[in-house]
C-alpha cells in the first residue's frame, strides 16, 4: 500500500486525501492548528459559531462528485441550503437582491437600471459558452507549455480576453455603475481588483448566477471535517496540533516529512496544503530551490488581505444572509488597497449573517455576524497594532451609518479580530495574502506553481496557490487533478471528471 502525506489540513489537502484513501492508499494528515479546515476551518466563542474563512459556496455539483468518487454521499455528512437572495448588495441610494431565478433578477434591473436587463441576457448566454469553453483548463493540469496545444485548450482560449480586464468585460453589458460593480466584485474572490483582475474571471459572477449558492448548516467547515471523517473512515490518520517543521528530502527528492518533534515519517508520495510561499519559505531549506527561492517568491505578485471581526450579539439583527456594503468610491477604495496600500478611508465590507437562515451559530434571539473588510497584505508595512483599533471603530461607524444601525456595537456580548499580521504569524498565511498567489496572467496555469511540483520529486501541491487557483470550487479541482496525477504516477485508475451542469433555469 502505497504511502501519502498530507502537510495541512484545509480542503485542498482533505479532498485529495479523501480520494486517495478510498482508492486504497495509506493517507495521513498533520496539521499544525488544533482544528481541521486551515482558513476553512471553525472558530467557537463561547456559544458562538463563525467559519474563518470561506462562506460562500458555489458549484456544489463539484464537491458533490468528489465525495460520489470516494464511496461516499455528500448529503449523509453534511446539510447544504440554497440562499435565495443570493446576497444582498448595498451601494450609497441602492440595494440590489441578487438572485438566481432569471425571471426575477431580470426584472429588478428593468426596475432599478432600465435597458440593461438585455444586458443581463446577453452575460448569461454569453458566460455560459465561456464557461463551458473554460471548464478543461479548470480541470486538468496545466504544467507543461504543450498542454496548451489539447484541442479543448486552443479551443478555450480566445474566452481568455487576454487583452481585457473583468471591468472591461462586464462594460460590454452594463451602462450602469453599480450593475458592472455586482457583476465585477467578485474579483475579490481572488484578492484582486476588477480593473486588473483578467477578463477571463467574468465566470465568477455567471457561476453563482446559473448555479445558485449555498450554506452549510454549521458553517462551511463542516465540509473539510466531514472530509476528515471519510480519510479516517477509510483507515487514514488526521493528526491535529501536529506540526510539519521541514520536508525530509535527499537532494531534490521528498522522503517523507519531518514533524515539530523530530520525528521523521517516510510517504511514497507528500502532498503540500500549507499555504505555498509559506511552505517554500519555511519548510524546505535555503538552497534547494531555484525557480520558487526566498528572494524569487518576494518579487511575485500577492493578493490583498482582510481584516475580519466575529462578532457575537445579545440581539437579532435584520439582515441578508451575506451583505456586501461598497464604498462611494470604489475604484479609489479597490486603488488604496491594491495600489497605494494604505488603510481605507472609506471602506467596503462584507457581513455574514448566518444566524438568519443557520440556528445552530448563535442562541436564539442572539446573532453571529461575520465581518470582512478588504485590506493591504503585509507588503504594506502597515503598524496594524496601531491600525486595529481605529480602523475596527471605522467599520463599525460604516455599518451603523449605511446600515441604519445605531450604535449595534453597544451589543457586542464577544468579540474577536484578526488582522493581515494575525493571517501571517497565527494562520501562517505568507504576507497576510489571504486569497494567496495573485491572478494575474503571468501567474496562472502553466506560471503558477505546478500540481506535481516542478522543483521536487514526490512532492505535489494543492490549494489557492497552485493550479487552478483560488476560491473553494477551484481549490477542489486542484485536489482532484493531484489525486488524478497521483494515481497516474502509479498506474492506477484516474478519478473521473463530470460533464458541467446545465445552468439551472430557476
Amino acid at each position: 500500500m502505497k504511502k501519502v502525506i498530507v502537510v495541512g489540513a484545509g480542503p485542498g489537502g482533505l479532498a485529495a486525501g479523501m480520494l486517495l484513501a478510498s482508492k486504497g492508499y495509506d493517507v495521513t494528515v498533520f496539521e499544525k492548528q488544533p482544528y481541521v479546515g486551515g482558513r476553512n476551518g471553525r472558530l467557537n466563542i463561547g456559544a458562538y459559531k463563525f467559519d474563518i474563512g470561506p462562506t460562500f459556496l458555489s458549484m456544489p455539483h463539484i464537491i458533490e462528485e468528489l465525495f460520489a468518487a470516494s464511496g461516499r454521499n455528500i448529503h449523509d455528512y453534511v446539510q447544504l441550503v440554497e440562499l435565495d437572495p443570493m446576497y444582498e448588495l448595498v451601494f450609497r441610494d441602492v440595494t440590489l437582491q441578487m438572485t438566481m431565478n432569471r425571471k426575477r433578477m431580470k426584472e429588478q434591473i428593468a426596475h432599478l437600471f432600465p435597458g440593461n436587463e438585455d444586458g443581463y441576457e446577453r452575460f448569461m448566454n454569453e458566460n455560459e459558452r465561456k464557461l463551458q469553453a473554460l471548464a478543461p483548463i479548470l480541470q486538468s493540469k496545466m504544467d507543461r507549455l504543450y498542454h496548451y496545444l489539447r484541442p479543448t485548450v486552443l479551443k478555450a482560449l480566445p474566452q481568455l480576453t487576454l487583452s481585457q480586464s473583468l471591468y472591461d468585460i462586464l462594460s460590454r453589458y452594463f451602462d450602469d455603475e453599480r450593475l458592472r460593480l455586482a457583476f465585477t466584485f467578485q474579483a475579490k474572490y481572488l484578492g484582486m481588483s476588477p480593473w486588473e483582475c483578467p477578463g477571463a474571471f467574468s465566470i465568477l459572477s455567471y457561476m453563482e448566477h446559473a448555479y445558485g449558492m449555498y450554506h452549510v448548516i454549521g458553517g462551511l467547515n463542516e465540509i473539510p471535517k466531514a472530509m476528515a471523517r471519510i480519510v479516517e473512515e477509510y483507515g487514514g490518520k488526521v493528526h491535529v496540533n501536529t506540526g510539519v517543521r521541514k520536508l525530509w528530502l535527499d537532494g531534490r527528492t521528498v522522503k517523507g516529512v519531518i514533524l515539530e518533534n523530530g520525528e521523521y515519517v517516510a510517504a511514497d508520495e507528500v502532498i503540500m496544503n500549507a499555504d505555498f510561499a509559506y511552505a517554500m519559505t519555511n519548510l524546505v531549506d535555503d538552497g534547494v530551490l531555484k525557480k520558487y527561492r526566498k528572494e524569487k517568491l518576494q518579487k511575485k505578485k500577492y493578493s490583498c488581505s482582510t481584516f475580519m471581526m466575529y462578532v457575537g450579539l445579545n440581539k437579532p439583527v435584520d439582515l441578508a444572509h451575506h451583505t456586501i456594503i461598497f464604498a462611494d468610491d470604489y475604484k479609489r477604495n479597490v486603488d488604496e488597497i491594491t495600489k497605494e496600500k494604505i488603510v481605507p478611508h472609506d471602506p467596503s465590507i462584507y457581513v455574514q449573517h448566518a444566524a438568519v437562515t443557520d440556528p445552530t451559530v448563535a442562541p436564539e434571539g442572539k446573532s453571529a455576524l461575520y465581518i470582512l473588510a478588504p485590506v493591504p497584505n503585509n507588503t504594506s508595512g502597515m503598524d496594524w497594532e496601531k491600525e486595529k483599533e481605529p480602523f475596527r471603530q471605522k467599520l463599525w461607524d460604516t455599518l451603523n451609518k449605511k446600515l441604519g444601525w445605531g450604535r449595534m456595537e453597544q451589543h457586542i456580548v464577544c468579540e474577536k479580530i484578526i488582522t493581515p499580521h494575525d493571517w501571517e504569524n497565527d494562520i501562517f498565511v505568507y504576507e497576510g495574502a489571504t486569497f494567496n498567489l495573485g491572478h494575474q496572467l503571468s501567474q496562472m496555469m502553466v506560471f503558477r506553481p505546478h500540481n506535481e511540483f516542478e522543483e521536487l520529486h514526490h512532492c505535489w501541491l494543492v490549494g489557492g496557490g497552485t493550479h487552478p487557483g483560488s476560491g473553494l470550487p477551484t481549490i477542489f479541482e486542484s485536489a482532484r487533478i493531484t489525486a488524478n496525477g497521483i494515481l497516474q504516477a502509479h498506474r492506477q485508475p484516474l478519478i473521473p471528471v463530470g460533464a458541467l451542469p446545465k445552468r439551472r433555469e430557476a
